[in-house]
């Protein structure tokens, strides 16, 4: 049953994998579960933490060996809606399939389960609670817990991570007028000001995310932005691996192309950008103001301002000091405390 009030929308779910609370319930096991990783130590919730809106506050992802993630962990927050997942491939759609990537995959490694699945498996199939739930989730299946239950279940609790309860929502969809401040006030009119800070040209729609997928209609196409943080000099503008939606379409226009996130709990999403390159909120207005952001020393010199590749809509702006205090006040209002606490999707095995 979802618990989604109006009038946010339910997000879609595959045929293939209906929604049942027993499967929610063994996913939420599984993205917990340590064992679900080549050495034991590592499970998805330690790069997605709760508390951190399913992020983990790295600038880059650590895996299970040590090996550094090239960019920052994503927010799982209303990850259910998204018509594309991760930072830039525009053909990845599924959560069941989006799952493989960090359990099986080697450049870089995160998980570390590629050709140890059996041994991470048997693992579980030992635990008498995951013979019960296995059987509740799959009661037409006869086989035991295989990999592809892993992938149905831990995606089916990941579309029950929505944040939609935020004091802004409070204060925009639930008529309460005192749920943010004057100063949250007056920021959303300038971050909703086509003459200003232009943000919702990236960040529009309930979401704060550009178009979304809903249950009665998957059409949202995935949008990926040149938002001017490098122009480095040689093959590509972004420096390698990260050079964007460009890794998978090779297409020269591509460079520096991401997926514009969720702005819902972003206070507590630091650092930011898809390698953790800016350190604060602040910051990034910072940059946003600049039109780009220039470089000039180092490896990653250059003038991401003059990007071929840019955006058209980061064009920079004019923002006062108090400009930019009401825009912190309203991107902090968009925390959803409600979701960072919930006890229905944190950990059910105490300390993890």
């Amino acid at each position: 049953i979802w618990e989604i009030p109006a009038p946010f929308p339910a997000p879609p779910v595959p045929a293939t994998n209906p929604m049942t609370a027993a499967k929610v319930e063994l996913g939420r096991h599984l993205f917990y579960d340590t064992r679900l990783s080549g050495n034991g130590q590592q499970s998805c919730a330690t790069c997605h933490r709760q508390e951190l809106a399913f992020t983990d506050g790295r600038a880059r992802a650590l895996g299970s060996t040590g090996e550094l993630h090239p960019r920052s962990t994503m927010s799982l927050a209303n990850v259910a809606y998204a018509p594309a997942l991760t930072w830039a491939d525009s053909g990845l759609t599924s959560l069941e399939s989006q799952g493989l990537v960090p359990a099986l995959g080697t450049n870089p490694v995160e998980m570390g389960l590629n050709g140890r699945t059996d041994v991470a498996l048997r693992r579980l199939r030992t635990d008498p609670t995951y013979r019960r739930l296995i059987l509740l989730a799959f009661p037409d299946d006869t086989a035991p817990m295989t990999l592809d239950h892993v992938m149905r279940a831990i995606a089916a609790f990941e579309r029950t991570l929505i944040s939609v309860r935020s004091p802004y929502d409070r204060y925009r969809y639930f008529s309460e007028r005192d749920a943010i401040s004057e100063a949250a006030k007056r920021g959303e009119r300038f971050f909703f000001s086509g003459q200003k800070g232009g943000c919702l040209q990236c960040h529009g729609g309930w979401n704060f995310s550009g178009a979304v997928r809903v249950a009665n209609d998957t059409s949202a196409r995935p949008a990926f932005f040149n938002t001017g943080l490098y122009n480095v000099s040689g093959a590509t503008s972004y420096p390698k691996p990260n050079t964007g939606l460009h890794a998978h379409t090779r297409s020269a226009q591509d460079v520096g192309r991401f997926r514009a996130p969720t702005l819902r709990n972003i206070a507590v999403t630091a650092p930011y950008m898809h390698d953790g390159s800016i350190a604060t909120l602040s910051d990034v207005l910072d940059h946003y103001a600049a039109g780009g952001r220039l470089i000039a020393h180092g490896p990653r010199r250059g003038d991401g301002r003059a990007n071929p590749n840019k955006a058209p809509n980061v064009r920079g702006f004019v923002m006062t000091a108090q400009d930019k205090a009401d825009l912190l006040a309203f991107l902090e209002s968009l925390t959803d405390s409600t979701f960072l606490r919930d006890p229905k999707l944190g950990t059910p095995w105490g300390r993890h």
